[in-house]
């Protein structure tokens, strides 16, 4: 059933329930919905608040599931055309006719008496289920502030819901907002999915675990849903090639050993390498995101759009952004503003820390910002020390060889600085890379001013 045909058929339901037809909001809810936009790409497209469309979209969904017997909603309005269409019930042909009973015999292009009609088979009526959507957010933090990340909320949305995509990496360095971006997503797009599931991986989470818990989050839900049925669980792959599920995945570094190049899995946890490539390489309609300093090798950092996978590394706010940081801590007013987001990076975090420190010791602080110097209060430290915690020894050389720069060097002048063999450099700046404790300018490298800072002090 193609888009033309959806939009004919719902008129059709729409008209009988109403006397009236789609008007032009309706049908691009409808459209929108169709082509897997959320509320607010509608809104955009259409030039309307995301409430006017929500409320039109409430409307339709209730007409809909009045007219066809079972729950509509916008994440299942296709797949209730497409069973529509798979059973039968409509002709999609010149003459679609609905009635109260919405009973339309196949293969026949006339309307049969409505006054004539027979009820539904009452056996097919009972064995109706009703699709609703499940999520389990309660591991997800509250959001809290949220600073604009228009680009990065559209490219992530798009990825997802218009691009399908199977494998998402969120990455980034410590404190730079990626969970709380992930927040702000998943509260815009849950909707257009049946299972949400939201997942903490601590520093004991087995695979075994978490499968566990997937699986018995995915079963409790069917059970309810069909109280009367009894299914056996099915493997985790089979539940996301089921249903569209959306699952994150928060913190996945604690999967990764310390002291290792970036993404070795820790001994006992290698098994969820063949999660990952399951979920990268068969064939299903969810979507796994995964947030962490450190992300899987499975998950290229060059990423292509001929693949199903889609990794975003996450920058600094830019100064607009940042200033909001600075004026909800009292120094809206400091000078140079802009100098020290851009010292800081637009790193939320980081900016969080550094605000505190000045407003609590007053104004003699702010005379220091006045040269080019890092301020690095003791939670800030912490913070750094958690993640710098985790390198080789290897990338700890590298990382004191380019403390030692204050410009971008190239590969040849750290082989000759760090007398080490190239194989080694070439794997620890690739490592560091992915752990975004790096910046790479063309050929050349060097650390952000504040780690440059940090790593002097060690």
């Amino acid at each position: 059933m193609n888009l033309k045909e959806m939009l004919k058929f719902a008129d059709d339901i729409v008209f009988a329930k109403t006397g009236q037809h789609l008007d032009d909001l309706q049908e691009a809810v409808l459209q929108g919905t169709i082509q897997r936009e959320t509320y607010k790409q509608i809104a955009k497209d259409f030039d309307c608040s995301e409430s006017s469309v929500r409320k039109v979209g409430a409307e339709l969904w209730e007409i809909l599931s009045e007219e066809l017997g079972e729950d509509v909603t916008k994440s299942n309005f296709r797949s209730a055309m497409q069973r529509l269409q798979n059973s039968n019930v409509v002709n999609f042909a010149q003459d679609v006719v609905v009635s109260s009973t919405f009973n339309v015999c196949a293969g026949s292009r006339h309307p049969p008496d409505i006054r004539t009609s027979h009820p539904p088979n009452q056996e097919t009526a009972n064995t109706k289920q009703t699709k609703t959507s499940h999520q389990d957010l309660s591991e997800m933090q509250e959001l809290g502030a949220f600073y604009d990340r228009t680009p990065e909320l559209d490219t992530l949305t798009t990825s997802i819901l218009q691009q399908r995509c199977r494998l998402i990496a969120l990455t980034g360095i410590s404190g730079i907002g990626k969970t709380t971006l992930a927040v702000q997503l998943v509260q815009q797009i849950k909707d257009e999915f049946e299972y949400v599931i939201w997942c903490n991986i601590d520093e004991s989470y087995t695979l075994d675990e978490f499968q566990h818990k997937l699986i018995q989050f995915f079963s409790q839900s069917e059970k309810q849903d069909s109280p009367a049925t009894k299914q056996k669980p099915l493997p985790l792959i089979k539940y996301l090639q089921k249903y569209r599920c959306l699952i994150v995945l928060d913190d996945v570094h604690n999967l990764f050993s310390s002291g290792e190049l970036a993404g070795k899995y820790k001994p006992g946890y290698e098994e969820y390498r063949t999660l990952f490539k399951q979920i990268k390489k068969l064939s299903h309609q969810s979507c796994v995101l995964l947030i962490g300093w450190e992300q899987p090798r499975e998950v290229p950092q060059i990423e292509s759009q001929n693949t199903p996978i889609r990794i975003l590394q996450l920058t600094g706010l830019d100064t607009a952004a940042g200033w909001e940081i600075l004026r909800d801590y009292g120094l809206a007013e400091i000078d140079n503003y802009s100098e020290l987001i851009h010292r800081y990076q637009g790193n939320p975090l980081w900016l969080k820390s550094v605000a505190t420190l000045i407003q609590e010791l007053g104004g003699c602080v702010t005379e220091l910002l006045l040269d080019d110097t890092i301020l690095l209060p003791e939670d800030l430290k912490d913070v750094l020390e958690e993640q710098c915690d985790r390198i080789s020894e290897l990338e700890k050389q590298v990382m004191s060889l380019l403390a030692k720069e204050n410009a971008p060097v190239n590969l040849a002048k750290l082989l000759e600085n760090g007398r080490m063999r190239s194989s080694d450099l070439i794997n620890a700046l690739q490592s560091l890379s992915r752990r975004c404790l790096i910046e790479q300018q063309a050929n050349f490298y060097t650390l952000p001013p504040v780690l440059r800072e940090y790593i002097k002090g060690l």
